[in-house]
């Protein structure tokens, strides 16, 4: 399969929905209306991001089928591979801003030369990550209690996903850097084409069809990292011709130290972000897992309907953080602002009409994944705690998103991980106490709430507005642009 014919078949995608979703070439991001680039920024994050779950769904049915302790391997090794690419995806993020905020600015060449810098370093990170992870997953797995027949199926899992974690980190840069430059809608084709790909693969390597060896969960480890590779190709591709999105140049990817504390400045909040919550989400998971199963198993349906609702707010956040950081690299403060507001306002109706009707059906909803009437019962009280609070969930990822494309990652990181780590996590358990599950259901609702609250007040602060990201090492190495004193991003306040 050569590589001109998958450039041709994502551009004959991209005809296709053409008409159905712009970007960057039909819109300017810093002037007009808002809420017209932002939606057509965000739709392509939506289906992005379900096409993603998507991919991880797959594994699961398959290995679901070839055996229980398959099944059992791919759980303890899915949180491990989060875990390992969040680390790194701080790089991914600040990638992206750095891109925004040039592109906004009318510095394209500091965008493709930023581009350039973030893909170097993200293949770096990727290989230390890999190598980390493939020395330390068995020792990993078996702290998380993987035992027997799982332990060994999910070590050989993670064993292969970390010699293709290069792939892994390459595609995920590829999404952020075209997001960064206003193109969401080639990411989303491209991982339409892994998704397809995955499919296939999986059962071919996994039971051994046709000329295939069986080969059980390592199968799906082979097929996610071939999948990987093949949306590599084609993002490294579409990036090096610069037809799409922004274009990365081989002469300008030889590391500069300048450009790294820049880019270590504005990612470590990020991946410490990521990292943090998926601690707290774990520390969530001890509180309820003193209860008995129905409460826990409540607690998986509640937590997985949520991950699929809150994902228009978290796709606009990405939007909002693309637009803001193209119009603060413009000088558009005030038209930034405006996107995070407006974006807050949409995304609390939307986000609030569906607590109402979640709320009505609660028990309909639940009922779908279990048969169990006592589940039922207690998970219908979950979602009718946290219902009324998801259009606060709205809020907090817009303004999440306001700060991450001002460059303040550190703040939003700071908001992030105080809205579960410093609120929802001690609330949970201390109120766990003297009003049982219930407590724990009560502190989703405070924490939603909290987080919008918080997140609007520091906003409002203002003190966002001076970050400006375009100065520092650019093209030729550092001094080549006006740099700051240090050639550091903006202390975060």
């Amino acid at each position: 399969m050569s590589r001109s014919w998958l450039r041709r078949l994502v551009a004959a995608l991209r005809e296709r929905v053409g008409s159905v979703f712009k970007s960057r070439d039909e819109f300017d991001l810093t002037e007009g209306d808002v809420a017209r680039p932002l939606f057509y920024l965000s739709l392509p994050i939506v289906i992005t991001n379900l096409l993603q779950t998507a991919y991880n769904l797959v594994d699961t049915i398959w290995l679901g089928r070839y055996s229980t302790e398959a099944l059992a391997a791919i759980s303890f090794a899915f949180p491990v591979v989060f875990f390992i690419i969040s680390l790194g995806l701080g790089i991914a993020i600040a990638g992206s801003i750095l891109v925004a905020q040039n592109v906004g600015a009318g510095n394209e060449g500091q965008a493709e030369f930023a581009a350039s810098q973030t893909v170097t370093f993200a293949i770096i990170a990727s290989v230390v990550l890999g190598a980390f992870g493939y020395l330390a997953v068995g020792d990993i797995l078996a702290l998380l209690g993987a035992s027997g027949d799982v332990l060994t199926g999910a070590t050989a899992y993670l064993e292969i996903i970390s010699l293709g974690m290069v792939f892994m980190f390459a595609f995920f840069m590829f999404m952020s850097l075209m997001r960064g430059y206003g193109d969401t809608i080639t990411p989303m084709l491209v991982m339409l084409v892994t998704v397809v790909v995955n499919l296939i693969l999986d059962p071919f390597l996994i039971f051994g069809w046709g000329p295939f060896p069986e080969l059980g969960v390592v199968g799906a480890a082979y097929a996610t990292v071939f999948s990987r590779a093949l949306a590599t190709v084609i993002g490294m591709s579409i990036m090096f011709r610069g037809t799409r999105g922004v274009k990365i140049h081989l002469d300008q990817m030889r590391p500069d130290l300048g450009f790294l504390r820049k880019l270590v400045r504005i990612g470590v909040p990020a991946s410490v972000e990521g990292t943090g919550n998926a601690i707290a989400v774990n520390l969530m998971l001890v509180i309820v897992g003193m209860f008995p199963t129905v409460v826990v198993a409540a607690y998986g349906v509640g937590v997985r309907m949520f991950s699929v609702i809150f994902l228009p707010a978290i796709a606009v956040g990405r939007g909002v953080e693309t637009m803001a950081g193209q119009n603060i690299g413009a000088g558009e403060e005030d038209r930034a602002a405006r996107t995070t507001n407006f974006a807050a306002k949409a995304m609390f109706a939307v986000l609030a009409g569906v607590g109402v009707a979640v709320w009505v059906f609660a028990a309909d909803i639940v009922a779908i994944f279990s048969d169990d009437a006592e589940v039922v019962e207690v998970g219908r009280l979950f979602l009718r705690y946290v219902a009324p609070t998801f259009g606060f969930t709205g809020i907090f990822h817009a303004y999440k998103g306001g700060f991450r494309g001002a460059g303040r990652t550190l703040t939003a990181a700071i908001v992030s991980i105080a809205v579960l780590g410093a609120i929802r996590v001690p609330f949970a358990w201390f109120a766990s106490g003297p009003l049982g599950y219930e407590g724990i259901w009560l502190a989703f609702a405070v924490s939603n709430v909290a987080g919008a609250a918080i997140g609007y007040l520091w906003y409002s602060r203002g003190r966002w507005r001076d970050a400006d990201l375009t100065e520092g090492p650019g093209v030729g190495g550092p001094g080549a642009v006006a740099a700051d004193a240090d050639g550091d991003a903006p202390v975060d306040d």
